[in-house]
């Protein structure tokens, strides 16, 4: 009895003393991995820069639409038989170029026959003139015959001006685009001949959040660029609207830029670079080292060898990099590898850039 309750006594030392000795390791082991404050001895290896003033052009991002510089649909005032067309297709032309005529015998008959009735009318208004003047007839009907001379003479001008409406001709100078209409073909005021725009310069509009809205002013320059190219277009502010569309809180203007070699399409897509101010003693920081949280976005720093968690307030961005406006200062060592795993006071190993 007293051997089966020595080989228990046995058993249960054996098993005491290995709990024993793996509780001595495990407190060895947090020991070893824990340093004063319980945070991590073996520091996270990470990179990071020193925040170091520098000049930066804050520049706004925007879309944009290129225009024509002016834009007409042909028409004819007039209703009738296209007699000639005096432009090609897709071709430049002058201001009061000819472009296409209406036939006009109707309106020339008609304007004869006015004619005739106007050398009457003046003939019996002279007549009774002269009978007024040996008091022969009556004031009323030499009134009556001065109308009717004034009358005839306003119709005949009236025929004319429609006459005049039968050559159509180009408003401004310009490239015209295809035509809807042949030689023969019967046209009204409604019919749209052709499109006519001025491209020599074209306007770019675009909008503005509200917040910009008092740093704009007419006469300032702005670059652009357009979809399939990577060149650099200049164009100037010269309208901007006088209130704010409350629907998108926008303000809109617009620039012109020149455009003598024809690149620039109207309708084009535009992405303009509206320069706002320089400001010279900027900190900027990498994309990637900004985390966003709730109620804005922070950033890890290095401070004695720990990793310090610090709200930033953001201001305009390049490709790269973040204007940061509040929460740091000149020297700092802002984290930019690593830091969606970091904590407050995570200790740290920094790698400078």
């Amino acid at each position: 009895m007293k051997f089966k309750y020595s080989i228990y006594f046995v058993i249960a030392a054996v098993l005491g003393g290995m709990i024993f000795y793996r509780i001595s390791e495990n407190h060895k082991k947090d020991e070893g991995g824990k340093g004063k404050n319980g945070g991590d001895k073996k520091p996270a290896k990470v990179t990071g820069i020193i925040l170091r003033p520098q000049l930066f052009s804050d520049n706004l991002k925007l879309s944009g639409s290129i225009e024509s510089n002016e834009e007409v649909e042909v028409r004819s005032e007039v209703s009738g038989v296209v007699e000639s067309i005096n432009f090609a297709e897709g071709s430049l032309v002058g201001k009061g170029q000819l472009l296409f005529k209406i036939n006009d015998l109707e309106l020339r008959a008609q304007l004869s026959q006015a004619r005739t009735k106007q050398t009457l009318a003046s003939e019996n208004e002279r007549r009774a003139r002269l009978l007024l003047q040996k008091e022969a007839i009556s004031q009323e009907e030499y009134d009556i015959a001065s109308a009717d001379f004034r009358s005839a003479k306003a119709q005949t001008q009236l025929i004319q001006a429609q006459i005049a409406k039968t050559s159509v001709k180009a408003p401004f100078s310009g490239k015209i685009g295809l035509r809807s209409i042949s030689k023969g073909t019967y046209v009204t005021p409604t019919t749209i001949v052709a499109k006519l725009v001025n491209t020599a310069q074209v306007k770019i509009t675009f909008s503005i959040p509200e917040k910009y809205a008092a740093q704009m002013k007419t006469g300032s320059e702005l670059s652009f660029s357009v979809s399939g190219s990577k060149e650099q277009y200049k164009a100037k502010i010269y309208a901007i609207e006088p209130e704010i569309e409350q629907e998108t809180r926008t303000l809109r203007m617009r620039a012109v830029a020149q455009n003598f070699d024809g690149k620039l399409i109207p309708g084009t897509f535009a992405e303009v670079s509206l320069p706002l101010e320089n400001i010279k003693d900027a900190l900027l920081v990498p994309t990637e080292a900004l985390i966003p949280i709730q109620n804005g976005k922070k950033v890890f720093v290095a401070l004695n060898g720990k990793a310090k968690e610090v709200i930033v307030e953001t201001g305009a961005r390049t490709d790269k990099d973040v204007l940061v406006l509040t929460g740091l200062k000149a020297g700092d060592t802002v984290l930019t590898s690593g830091v969606m795993s970091l904590k407050d006071d995570s200790p740290v190993k920094v790698s400078l850039k």
